[in-house]
């Protein structure tokens, strides 16, 4: 299976529709939504292209697709609106033998792991990481929408042990092997 990592679209459908470019183009399997989905959160400016109805509606498109679960700023209303679970901290992903803890980053994160993984894939920090700690790999996706640190917009693909950190334009940001 390939999976799009996905974090921290905070209701930009612009950023979302280039994500899911990737995922098409990619061919991937399916889209692990790691949290801030729908709400843009108070902290944050407008983002491009506000529309969470037109994010629910792509996404409910290919609710069969997708594995999602709760960032700090996706609540019962966002539930609501999407065709898929989303209100779980944090969801086990089980690929070829290698347990990925898909979560937000808020409640679980490195210091703080509900179970044992070979990988955490994570987002709530708006910034990308992909390193090891010990025997254990971590990926923060970053944003599509709102990055930090001077990176450009990001998400991560997983196929087979391997995570690909990138940018929107599908370009490697870096690599590692499980």
């Amino acid at each position: 299976m390939r999976y799009l990592i996905l974090s921290d679209v905070h209701g930009s459908l612009p950023a979302l529709e280039q994500a899911l470019t990737i995922f098409e183009h990619e061919h991937c399997d399916m889209l692990c939504l790691l949290g801030d989905i729908l709400n843009y959160g108070p902290r944050n400016g407008l983002p491009e292209g506000l529309n969470p109805q037109g994010i629910a509606e792509k996404l409910n498109s290919m609710a069969d697709k997708i594995i999602a679960v709760r960032g700090n700023c996706d609540s019962e209303v966002d539930q609501m609106l999407l065709h898929f679970p989303i209100m779980a901290d944090y969801a086990l992903l089980v690929d070829e033998g290698k347990r990925l803890l898909l979560t937000h980053g808020h409640i679980f994160n490195t210091e703080n792991p509900p179970i044992a993984v070979e990988a955490i894939f994570c987002g709530h920090t708006h910034l990308w990481k992909l390193e090891r700690i010990g025997q254990m790999a971590v990926c923060n996706t970053g944003s599509p929408t709102f990055p930090k640190g001077g990176n450009p917009p990001s998400l991560a693909i997983y196929e087979a042990g391997k995570i690909s950190l990138r940018t929107l334009h599908g370009e490697i940001l870096k690599e590692l092997t499980l």
